[in-house]
């Protein structure tokens, strides 16, 4: 899960942002050249957040791909790959550019009087 390693550095940012506020959830701009699958990185998040101040926090991830232009017919597409084939005409003497981001997008704090409870409510338990 190469998911950890990108989570990881998320992880830095928010809690930067966060500054000691317990944090709800995040949303994440990945480029589609690092093959992030969502569902990954929800996990690997969670597992690299346990015990701070994202413990707990979904992530939401958008996935953005990379653009491309075909140096044969001139034809600009969408691309996944980092080396793809024109979408147009076949040819593989293609630029690609961008896909190739990780950004914070932004972070949605908790409550503190609805965490209090809830660790109250855990307590009791």
């Amino acid at each position: 899960m190469h998911e950890i390693g990108y989570c990881e550095g998320v992880l830095d940012a928010v809690e930067r942002r966060a500054a000691g506020r317990p944090v709800a959830r995040v949303g994440v701009r990945v480029g589609a050249l690092h093959r992030v699958e969502p569902g990954a990185f929800e996990q690997s998040f969670q597992l690299v957040a346990a015990g701070g101040v994202a413990d707990g926090a979904t992530t939401e991830v958008v996935t953005i791909p990379a653009r491309a232009s075909c140096r044969s017919c001139g034809a600009d597409f969408q691309a996944a790959d980092a080396a793809p084939a024109c979408s147009t005409c076949g040819s593989p003497a293609v630029d690609v550019a961008g896909g190739d981001e990780v950004v914070l997008e932004w972070v949605e704090y908790r409550d503190s009087a609805s965490a209090e409870q809830r660790a109250d409510e855990a307590h009791k338990a």
